[in-house]
């Protein structure tokens, strides 16, 4: 195996580690709840611990439930001494950092909760000296995105004043269908400007995905590829080992298409496949995924069985342990039709990708996690080695690995030792921990750095989450109109149901295990 070593250099992205942000108040609505407990305290920890974040910073956790400061910030230590992933706990750091934590007990639906945030923010403005700068990110359930904005825009906090910004970070799912999200979209913009609204999708803050770019369009070896002519067909895959885990009453509302594929990985796919921008500019690269998102073509009724495929895993036995079907889940209703695998085939109607299938899939309960993108080129024209090789020459595949392990693998024919020409495949791997020997940044932390500092590169735009749900609708509707969905159609621990294997099939093709 031969691995790609980067070169040292102390002068090595200087732009991450160079973009201070500003004094600024985090103001968390849900503060109770798992996402703050399991990434953004972690997250906003570690960059304190970075020194990446000023004196003038606080954070401001909003929830129903009554708590003191205090006990909200012993609350917070002990979520970030748990769920601190590849860093030490600091207790003299953290006594600095929590003394910037402030709770304000609130319903999202109460007026009177947004006039008490208000007065507290004006004090802590004093206290902090966060210059009147305030993110306000909506970490609660997607029914209250609009009430929120709402209440927000009431009080005046949503407007910009004397030089002070004021954002708002929108979690996913971002509706639950076409016209829901163009209803949410209006609400927030009764309140809250375009350029305030940041569309959080923490796939696009991943290290691998950032990468893209630069392995496109920083390399003069690939991008001359990177086109209908030399690749035949693009995979990729987002699996889970897992299933609901106690959160089925979600799920069965959301499902596999929406939860996964609607954001996630068409914003993955449009990084891969989208046009290079002029300049390395917020609207310039978002102009390009949202145009690429605009190229797809967009599935007939009678287009759907044969380009998408559902799919629900049922119970069985994995490692010797029983493992419940979905429908036998907590909270799922028994004769659920939700998805829990989904796979669809996209076709971009542009020049460079005219003709070349992009399978994109996505399922719970399936025989790993691992989360990549496959490029398959084209076989050569001719074999030379036919006699010799037996079928062991194999077409180049670039694999691009965004979870567990982040990094890139190049698949290509050598000439194994010894008499003859007998070709085997090999690999040339490139993983961010040996070749950096430095942490990768969690997700989290680069999409709040972003926020913070105003840069909305990694953030879906409106235009984009149209775009995205005018491909998965027509497939929501054909799924919601079948009765005859033959549920569960694959078994836990399995790579997902029959009919996703003929659809690749169909064009020639099979699914890469990865």
């Amino acid at each position: 195996m031969l691995e790609f070593m980067a070169e040292t250099n102390p002068f090595q992205d200087p732009l991450r580690f160079e973009r201070h942000v500003p004094p600024c108040a985090v103001v968390i609505f849900g503060a109770n709840g798992d996402l703050t407990k399991r990434k953004l305290l972690p997250a906003l920890y570690r960059l304190a611990y970075e020194r990446r974040i000023p004196p003038g910073f606080a954070i401001i956790g909003m929830s129903r439930t009554a708590m003191t400061d205090e006990a909200f910030r012993e609350k917070m230590r002990e979520s970030v001494q748990q769920f601190l992933e590849d860093s030490p706990f600091d207790a003299a750091l953290w006594d600095d950092f929590s003394r910037g934590l402030f709770y304000v007990a609130g319903d999202v639906n109460d007026d009177a909760a947004y006039t008490a945030l208000a007065a507290r923010l004006k004090e802590i403005e004093v206290e902090r000296h966060t210059e009147g700068n305030a993110l306000f990110y909506l970490s609660t359930q997607p029914s209250y995105y609009a009430r929120a904005a709402e209440g927000l825009g009431k009080v005046g906090l949503a407007k910009q004043v004397n030089n002070a910004w004021r954002r708002l970070v929108v979690e996913k799912p971002f509706g639950h269908d076409q016209d829901s999200a163009l209803v949410l979209n209006n609400a927030l913009h009764e309140h809250f400007e375009e350029s305030q609204i940041y569309r959080i999708d923490h796939y696009l803050g991943k290290e691998t995905v950032q990468n893209i770019l630069a392995f496109r369009f920083g390399n003069g070896i690939f991008e001359p590829l990177w086109n209908r002519r030399y690749i035949n067909h693009i995979q990729i895959t987002a699996a889970e080992s897992i299933g609901v885990e106690g959160r089925g009453g979600y799920y069965q509302e959301a499902g596999a298409l929406r939860d996964m594929i609607q954001n996630h990985l068409l914003q993955v796919m449009a990084t891969v496949a989208m046009e290079p921008s002029a300049v390395f500019e917020a609207n310039a690269v978002r102009d390009e995924r949202a145009k690429l998102l605009r190229s797809i073509k967009i599935l007939k009724p009678s287009e759907v069985a044969a380009n998408a495929v559902a799919g629900q895993y049922g119970k069985a036995s994995i490692g010797g342990k029983e493992v419940p079907g979905f429908r036998e889940e907590a909270g799922v209703d028994p004769n659920s039709n939700t998805d829990t695998y989904a796979a669809v085939t996209v076709m971009i109607d542009n020049w460079r990708w005219a003709g070349v299938p992009i399978y994109i899939r996505s399922g719970k309960r399936m025989p790993k996690r691992v989360t990549d993108i496959a490029i398959r080129f084209n076989a050569v024209p001719h074999s030379l080695f036919a006699t010799e090789t037996e079928d062991t020459a194999r077409p180049n595949l670039l694999i691009l690995r965004i979870q567990p392990e982040e990094g890139i693998s190049l698949r290509f024919s050598s000439k194994q030792p010894g008499g003859g020409m007998k070709l085997r495949p090999v690999s040339m791997d490139f993983n961010y921990g040996s070749s950096f020997g430095m942490r990768t940044p969690a997700a989290y932390e680069t999409l709040l750095v972003d926020a913070m500092i105003g840069d909305p590169t990694l953030y879906t735009r409106q235009d984009m989450v149209e775009a995205s749900w005018a491909v998965v609708q027509p497939i929501i509707n054909s799924w919601a109109e079948r009765k005859d969905l033959p549920f569960p159609n694959y078994a836990a621990g399995t790579w997902g149901p029959k009919e996703s294997d003929d659809m690749l099939a169909a064009r020639g093709h099979t699914w890469r295990i990865p």
